[in-house]
């Protein structure tokens, strides 16, 4: 037996076979990780080829980790459906080699993808996908989930706003599984903390037209409207709230899922106000500041400020290829719990922690948007409203039903 398996190396040697899946090496002596997201879509600002650059300046910083591997970043529009996104990955896996995907806005591609690579060779870094069932049940050994999820989006802004007296709510909901998720959540708490929801509107994806989704809301006379959908359908709902009135009538608008980018598309006039909860901002410090400033200098960003969900792609890609540095590997296998061990403070989120079931912990923070007024220059938008440290921010593991923990 030790003659044969001797003879079959010395075979694979002369050929030119790779051994590495067995060694747990770098397959095919390059990483190449894929940017999966919305490139022409509603999510296009948020993430799009902002997202591309933000995978590359990793890949830069990286420079090869010290041991020279190199990195190559791809990408692919999975035009927000599942079955698109699906085999987008498949070719990435059978046949062009990639090894690890980052990104993937929509919960429904996310989710696909999450069961696809589950004990491949892949990693997934759902930097983007807010469904908190890829901490939950459905977690998976090769999925790691930063920035944000349903949970934290759900209850951490519920919970902040009922802190400020908005006891009776109302909801403008995106019908697909981010909104319903985070409409979920947010009704759980605000149910279980004395609060009240007075009613929901169901909208499609790419909705145009919220007058009468926001002339129920504002009938309701619920306190706070909350908006549980995200990108083109926030800034369309915010933008006619403005129009009628709604803020000014004394009703708190607070979006659940929105960014930068929203803000800059719909300008401080129909923002000003607006809560949200972000993990990310790019004027919270000087290390924010200078990755912002760096972004915003890339080819095609043309000065823009980067989102959460583009922040959370160079920093979930950064901390893969240092991993991959670590272990001497691009194998889910060897990668993700490497991924797991590392903890403190990262650049753009601050302290965090990457917990056994594939969550990264860190703060969060409630912001309001400021009058134009007070804005003093390009993309000074937000006001810090209050911080919710990590250990508050996210789902309790114990409480997610994840597989992995028993």
């Amino acid at each position: 037996m030790k003659q044969l398996k001797a003879c079959a190396l010395a075979l694979a040697a002369s050929f030119g076979v790779s051994t590495a899946a067995s060694a747990g090496e770098i397959s095919d002596n390059v990483v190449r990780v894929g940017v999966l997201n919305d490139i022409s879509g509603i999510f296009q600002d948020t993430n799009g080829m902002g997202s591309v650059e933000a995978a590359r300046m990793a890949a830069e910083d990286f420079n090869g980790g010290g041991k020279g591997i190199k990195v190559e970043i791809v990408y692919a529009d999975h035009q927000n459906k599942a079955d698109v996104g699906s085999a987008i990955v498949r070719k990435w896996l059978d046949v062009e080699k990639v090894d690890a995907v980052v990104d993937v806005p929509n919960s429904a591609v996310g989710l696909t993808v999450n069961e696809l690579l589950r004990n491949s060779r892949m990693t997934f870094l759902a930097s983007s996908t807010a469904s908190s069932d890829l901490t939950g049940k459905a977690c998976s050994p090769n999925t790691i989930q930063w920035v944000n999820d349903a949970w934290a989006t759900g209850n951490t802004t519920a919970a902040a706003m009922m802190g400020r007296g908005g006891k009776d709510w109302y909801f403008i909901t995106v019908n697909y599984a981010l909104g319903q998720g985070i409409e979920a959540e947010a009704t759980n708490y605000i149910e279980k903390h004395g609060g009240k929801v007075l009613g929901s509107a169901k909208h499609p994806l790419g909705t145009t037209d919220f007058a009468s989704f926001l002339l129920q809301a504002q009938g309701s006379k619920a306190k706070v409207i909350g908006l549980a959908n995200a990108g083109g359908d926030t800034i369309n709902a915010v933008k006619q709230a403005a129009e009628f009135g709604i803020q000014q009538g004394g009703q708190s608008l607070v979006a659940f899922l929105l960014f930068i980018n929203d803000i800059h598309g719909m300008g401080l006039k129909a923002a000003q106000g607006l809560q949200l909860l972000e993990a990310f901002y790019w004027d919270m410090d000087d290390d924010t500041r200078a990755f912002a400033k760096r972004f915003a200098a890339r080819p095609g960003m043309n000065g823009k400020m980067p989102s959460g969900n583009q922040a959370g792609v160079y920093a979930s890609t950064l901390a893969y290829l240092n991993a991959v540095a670590a272990t001497g590997s691009d194998d889910a296998k060897d990668v993700v719990p490497q991924m797991k061990t590392v903890k403190g403070k990262d650049k753009l989120f601050g302290e965090t922690t990457i917990r056994a079931d594939g969550r990264v912990v860190h703060p969060m923070y409630l912001f309001e948007v400021k009058k134009p007024e007070e804005a003093k220059y390009r993309y000074d938008y937000y006001r810090l409203v209050s911080t919710i440290p990590a250990e508050q921010a996210f789902r309790p593991m114990a409480d997610g039903g994840c597989p992995l923990l028993k």
